[in-house]
């Protein structure tokens, strides 16, 4: 009901004889405490707005306390008080008051800056009131006195009288956990002393401190305790009859002007006990490390489930690739024939059959039924024929006029990245002393062997190669069957930019010392629709191989690549196709690569040899006759894995093939091949 004063002549040191209410206190503590439950209020209700109360309303209410007010400004025995505050409480709660008189001493500093206990609690300014239990009361003269020598009543000192309640005990503790964890982070952030993280907690409740008092919730208290310590992993603790200590001995009984408190013992009441590391030792959670093992189990299941992925993935590409080619059944090999070729020695592929097979009418549908489904001849075809599905297929889902129309306006839009040149930095990186230079390329996958890696993450490796330096990459894009896809482009480019700024800025030069290399797009292209898609996807070039292509179809698309600013990188594997590129007006391809790959079975010449011939042909002296000799002519297939003839390592091939003209390589298997950490001193090893 308010605050009040001890008054008149003193019989004894821990009697009260007289209280006068303290009007100012009473009503500064109301309106506190009704600012208080308002922040409560809008902490768990959100966005709910509260409902203004009339001025009048308001007024009314203020007049009536100040008639209250004015009837209780004479001094008064305590008895007579309490009989006057028990109107006002509930039948339970006048029943405890008549049943155990409770009063509050106000501590020595108390008022501090606010009356309001919760409000003081949350603060970090601890208790204001220290609660004692009334042991007799003069019956003529109204008075009442506390257990002999446990307190020195002072004249002028504020008292209170307090009930027990369950919803404000709830209150306290968690206003006092709440000023426990501002005060901690106010000597954070004002560069007091360093504590060590807390480890443990003793929670020391009495004996009516139990569920009943918290509306029948077990654990009230720990789980208080839980909540504003959820990093210690011990939380323990007993009921006892009673507590001893200094009242906020940890908060108001060190500094803030709050007064110290002296060492005595407490009923109904609870006292919390925080342990800290001395040596700032790590602490063990029992609970950490059940969920670290869990999580490990987790993780251990997925990379089960994605290596059983990847197998079926290796196997059903495998098996495509195979089915492509000759068959190893015996009885088929008996019976089967070798691809057809054409006078030249160069592979005869055919298109796919989509009109093939017998008319069948069913009532008014007519259905093509296939008598006889063509089977592929050699590895290059029946790729071929899966990549021109997978082509029908996206033109279904996104038409090549809108494909088109959006290449068109990304071009206009100055916004939009623009193709960077690719083989420019592969120049650069050459240098004049005429360095080997490595272009490393990321795939998921080879079509015969299977898997690279068993974790392809395409960003972390592109990361990887821009901080070792590379000067340009190749994105194979394929998903027939190397296992790629276009958004791998997309990943790419973002991938090395993001890199190059954060090793530029690292290094001090604001973002613009380090290049991000341009992207190759190595993929089986057949149709202009693929261009602009790659030219969509952020690609700088691309790459035709031209085994696959008939020259109205490389002439037709090296024009189309050259409109939408992407430069053409071609890929040969004999010397008739060099003399197809030969065929090519100046300036149509801005690189080729010499692969040891074979068409027919897309597996790699294993010695090496066939990029080794290509380099030495006439065929390639014409196209860097009619070409210029600045143009890179680089080497794909196992470079890095190829160990020479004459008995050296991978490094004394590589050594050949730039004995031979070559300018440098892309190297995929055999960067895959190399520890994360030494991709960098591989990349230079291998740059002679």
């Amino acid at each position: 009901t308010g605050d009040a004063r001890a008054s008149g002549e003193e019989v004894s040191r821990s009697t009260i004889g007289a209280i006068v209410l303290d009007e100012a206190a009473t009503v500064e503590d109301a309106e506190e405490a009704e600012g208080f439950e308002r922040r409560e209020d809008d902490d768990e209700g959100g966005e709910e707005e509260d409902e203004e109360v009339p001025l009048d309303e308001k007024e009314a209410k203020r007049a009536r306390l100040m008639a209250d007010y004015a009837k209780a400004r004479i001094p008064k025995p305590p008895l007579a008080e309490a009989n006057f505050v028990m109107k006002a409480l509930s039948d339970d709660d006048r029943s405890f008051m008549r049943g155990a008189l409770l009063i509050g001493l106000e501590s020595a500093g108390g008022m501090g800056r606010t009356p309001n206990e919760l409000a003081r609690l949350a603060r970090g300014e601890g208790h204001r009131f220290t609660v004692r239990r009334v042991a007799s009361a003069g019956m003529k003269d109204g008075s009442v006195t506390f257990p002999l020598g446990s307190v020195d009543v002072d004249v002028g000192a504020r008292c209170r009288f307090f009930v027990r309640d369950g919803e404000f005990a709830k209150k306290e503790v968690e206003a006092l956990w709440m000023g426990y964890k501002k005060r901690e982070l106010e000597g954070t952030l004002m560069g007091g002393a360093d504590l060590n993280p807390p480890t443990a907690c003793l929670v020391l409740p009495t004996l009516d401190r139990g569920a009943k008092l918290f509306g029948g919730k077990v654990g009230y208290e720990s789980g208080i305790v839980s909540d504003f310590l959820p990093s210690i992993p011990s939380i323990s603790g007993f009921f006892a009859n009673g507590v001893l200590g200094e009242l906020d001995g940890t908060l108001a009984g060190t500094s803030g002007g709050c007064g110290m408190n002296d060492n005595m013992l407490h009923g109904s009441s609870s006292q919390y006990v925080v342990f800290r590391s001395k040596t700032k030792r790590p602490i063990y959670s029992p609970r950490k490390a059940r969920e670290e093992a869990a999580d490990a189990a987790t993780l251990a299941a997925e990379e089960k489930s994605a290596e059983r992925q990847l197998a079926a993935e290796d196997e059903k590409r495998t098996l495509n690739t195979k089915n492509f080619g000759p068959s190893d059944n015996a009885e088929d090999q008996a019976t089967a024939v070798a691809a057809p070729r054409s006078e030249d020695g160069e592979l005869v592929v055919r298109r796919r059959e989509i009109h093939s097979g017998r008319a069948m009418s069913v009532s008014t549908v007519e259905w093509s039924v296939a008598e006889k489904i063509a089977k592929p001849t050699s590895a290059l075809e029946g790729y071929m024929w899966e990549k021109e599905t997978e082509v029908d297929r996206l033109r279904e889902r996104n038409p090549l006029a809108l494909v088109m129309s959006s290449v068109k306006a990304a071009m206009m839009d100055p916004t939009k990245p623009k193709p960077r040149d690719w083989t420019g930095p592969v120049r650069r990186a050459a240098g004049a002393d005429g360095n080997f230079v490595i272009i490393p390329e990321c795939k998921r996958m080879e079509p015969v062997s299977g898997s690279l890696r068993k974790r392809y993450d395409i960003s972390k490796i592109v990361k990887q190669l821009t901080a070792a330096g590379a000067p340009a990459i190749s994105i194979n894009s394929d998903g027939v069957l190397f296992g790629g896809s276009m958004d791998d482009i997309i990943t790419a480019r973002e991938a090395s930019n993001a890199a190059a700024v954060a090793a530029s800025l690292e290094s001090g030069d604001d973002g613009d010392g380090v290049e991000a290399p341009p992207v190759l797009a190595s993929d089986l292209l057949l149709y202009p629709y693929q261009l602009y898609k790659l030219r969509l996807a952020g690609a700088d070039a691309v790459t035709l191989v031209v085994g696959a292509l008939e020259s109205k179809d490389l002439i037709y698309l090296t024009k189309i690549a050259s409109t939408i600013q992407l430069q053409v990188v071609a890929s040969v594997t004999s010397e008739v196709q060099i003399d197809m590129l030969s065929k090519l007006g100046a300036g149509s391809v801005a690189a080729l690569i010499v692969s040891n790959r074979d068409l027919e079975t897309f597996d790699f010449d294993s010695s090496g040899g066939q990029a080794l011939s290509l380099l030495r042909s006439e065929a390639l002296a014409s196209f860097r006759e009619k070409n210029g000799e600045d143009v890179p002519i680089l080497v794909e297939g196992r470079v890095g894995i190829v160990e020479a003839a004459e008995g050296g390592d991978n490094v004394a091939y590589i050594k050949a093939l730039k004995d031979a003209g070559a300018f440098g390589a892309i190297v995929g298997g055999g960067m895959a091949a190399v520890n994360e950490q030494d991709v960098a001193e591989s990349m230079v090893s291998w740059s002679l």
